[in-house]
């Protein structure tokens, strides 16, 4: 069974979406999977399983990328195409059947939205694979001694990123000698194109306590690391909801986002948001997600800090 799944550019969406291709994979074991996303993105998909091949779609004008899909995939007789962008490219290749995003259930988290797909009983979450290299660098990494308490301050676009001096005074309350994790190792994960952003934080964690990871990994290493990992901390990002599906508690911060359609999904799993709301942060005079600066001030540290005291007392016992 020849089956073309087609899936998200950025790498939370895509994050997302692997609880729908696992569930795929599970119906049919024999299936023989072409996945389509972004450059981003791709590197999910390196260790999944049943993958012949991983089509990447770098963005052209006028939507011509969608065209390079289409001429990479006419030729192969496709039993099943999944497509949760709905582009023109799963209506004009031949296939025996086809699953297509339904419009509307904008109210839905989008794993939710993701499960009407495959018309599934319950919405499948998140899971990404990985291989024996990619564990043995993480133990290398964090190798298990001692508590880690994992950050990820950059996001896509600044108005999610929280400032780095509160993630530092956060990072400083919660590993206190009589706080939730005393002691603990503060790792910051990012991408090596977010090191500016990264850097006040990793100037001010002490040398001895920082773990330094900020684009020396890649998307599953970060992964295999998060799952040794005690609790993480980070804006809505796709680090964010790798965090969540390695099972670890994670606690999201939001402001100019919506965490009723993107709070990190999973039972051991919270968000925190800023005081103004959704509509009042993006409605601002001038608002524009690709320039304006952080809106995230209205988040207090105490705020943030409550809310990773009451996740580490729900589940922090369970941590991995």
């Amino acid at each position: 069974m020849n089956a073309l799944f087609i899936t998200y550019s950025r790498i939370g969406d895509a994050v997302l979406s692997t609880g729908l291709l696992a569930a795929l994979i599970s119906r049919h074991p024999f299936i023989r999977l072409t996945i389509a996303c972004g450059p981003a993105a791709a590197p999910l998909f390196d260790a999944a399983p049943n993958v012949d091949r991983v089509i990447v779609m770098t963005k052209r004008k006028a939507g011509m990328h969608w065209a390079d899909l289409w001429r990479a995939c006419l030729t192969i007789r496709w039993d099943l195409i999944v497509d949760l962008r709905d582009s023109p490219v799963s209506r004009l290749l031949p296939a025996k059947s086809r699953r297509l995003i339904r419009r509307g259930h904008n109210h839905l988290h989008r794993v939710e939205r993701l499960a009407s797909v495959l018309d599934a009983d319950s919405p499948p979450p998140p899971q990404l694979w990985i291989t024996r290299p990619h564990m043995a660098t993480a133990r290398k990494l964090v190798p298990g001694y001692d508590p880690v308490l994992a950050l990820g301050p950059t996001a896509n676009w600044p108005g999610k990123q929280w400032d780095g001096l509160r993630f530092a005074e956060l990072a400083h309350r919660l590993t206190g000698a009589t706080a939730i994790l005393p002691g603990a190792k503060v790792a910051i994960l990012g991408a090596d194109s977010e090191r500016a952003e990264a850097e006040q934080v990793l100037r001010l964690i002490p040398a001895q306590q920082r773990v330094d990871l900020v684009g020396k990994i890649d998307l599953l290493t970060a992964y295999a690391v998060l799952r040794r990992c005690s609790l993480f901390i980070g804006n809505d990002s796709g680090l964010m909801h790798i965090a969540a599906a390695a099972g670890i508690p994670t606690l999201g911060l939001f402001g100019p986002s919506r965490e009723t359609h993107y709070a990190p999904w999973g039972l051991r799993t919270a968000t925190v948001r800023t005081r103004l709301d959704y509509e009042e942060l993006v409605g601002s005079p001038g608002y524009d997600h690709r320039t304006t600066p952080s809106l995230m001030g209205s988040l207090s540290i105490g705020d943030a800090e409550a809310a990773a005291i009451r996740l580490w007392n729900r589940h922090g016992d369970k941590a991995a």
